[in-house]
């Protein structure tokens, strides 16, 4: 089946977490999710994390700007900052249009 995210932009978030204050990550994790929910463009979020600290997460917007405008809003930035004072060693950001997608579930 095909899916609905073709022309949409993924922004695609791999981090490495420090064993640091799991409360107040775990505090600013749930409020960036449910602020970026609420931004304009906002399309979805998916998240996972092993059990080594590695982690991803993919957020969907309608277009890049939208994603730029995410990046760009200042509560953001500011849990952005305190990511790299503290919660990540390692993270890499990917930016990327989708051209082609396609979804499958068991019957």
């Amino acid at each position: 089946m095909q899916d609905d995210r073709i022309g949409q932009t993924a922004v695609i978030f791999l981090n490495r977490r420090t064993d640091t204050d799991e409360a107040g990550y775990a505090e600013a994790a749930d409020r960036m999710a449910r602020l970026a929910a609420a931004q304009p463009g906002f399309r979805g979020l998916d998240s996972v994390r092993g059990a080594d600290g590695v982690g991803i997460t993919v957020s969907w917007w309608a277009d890049e700007a939208s994603a730029l405008a995410w990046r760009a809003q200042a509560d953001h930035a500011a849990v952005r900052e305190a990511g790299r004072a503290g919660w990540y060693s390692a993270y890499e950001v990917a930016v990327a249009g989708v051209g082609r997608s396609y979804r499958w579930s068991q019957p």
